[in-house]
C-alpha cells in the first residue's frame, strides 16, 4: 500500500469513528457503494478525489483535511507559488497538486493534475462527483470522456462540464498531460 493512500485511509477511518458511524452509514449517507468506502478506508485500493469530496461535503470537512491531513487557515487569500502546492500522488498515473489548500471555506477546489501515459489496452478509469468541473489544458494532449462522448483536448483548450456524468481521462501521444482542474 502506498503511503499517501494509507494516510488518507486512516483519516477516513478517524472521521468515521469520530462521527460514531458504521461504514454502511457513511456509504449510504454519502451515496457511495459500501464496498468502495470499505476499500478506501482499508487502503486496499486507490482513493478517488470524488469519493473524498463526497464525504468532505456531506460532513462539512475540508477536502484538504482528508487528502493531506491539513486544515485550511486563511480567510483573505492563499498564495501558492509555482510547483509548491501540496501534492499527492494517488497512483502512479495521477498526481494532484492543491492550489488553494490553505484557504478556509472555499467554494471550489483547484488542482494542477498530471496524468501519466498508460499502455493503450489499459481501460480508462471513470469518476463521478457532485457539482461541476472546469479543466484547462496546460500541456499535452488528452482524451476526455464525458457521459460517453469522447473529446480530444490540446494545450490551451478548456472544458466546463457536469461532474455528475461519468468522466475519465487518458494522456495521448505517450507524454504526460498537465491541466488545471477546478471542482465546484
Amino acid at each position: 500500500m502506498n503511503e499517501p493512500i494509507r494516510q488518507m485511509a486512516e483519516r477516513l477511518r478517524g472521521l468515521r469513528e469520530a462521527l460514531e458511524l458504521t461504514p454502511a452509514e457513511i456509504a449510504q449517507q454519502c451515496g457511495i457503494p459500501e464496498a468502495d468506502y470499505l476499500q478506501a478506508e482499508s487502503g486496499t485500493a486507490d482513493i478517488s478525489v470524488s469519493l473524498l469530496q463526497k464525504i468532505a461535503r456531506h460532513y462539512d470537512v475540508p477536502l484538504d483535511a482528508l487528502m493531506f491531513g491539513e486544515k485550511p487557515r486563511m480567510n483573505s487569500y492563499f498564495l501558492t507559488r509555482a510547483g509548491k502546492g501540496t501534492s499527492i500522488e494517488r497512483t502512479r498515473a495521477y498526481k494532484y497538486e492543491a492550489l488553494a489548500g490553505g484557504f478556509n471555506y472555499r467554494k471550489a477546489d483547484p488542482f494542477i493534475v498530471t496524468v501519466e501515459p498508460k499502455e493503450e489496452e489499459v481501460p480508462m478509469y471513470y469518476n463521478t462527483h457532485p457539482g461541476q468541473e472546469f479543466n484547462l489544458m496546460l500541456e499535452g494532449e488528452m482524451l476526455l470522456s464525458i457521459g460517453g462522448k469522447e473529446l480530444t483536448l490540446h494545450t490551451g483548450d478548456s472544458i466546463y462540464f457536469n461532474a455528475e456524468l461519468p468522466h475519465g481521462m487518458k494522456a495521448l501521444g505517450g507524454k504526460p498531460v498537465r491541466f488545471l482542474a477546478v471542482i465546484l
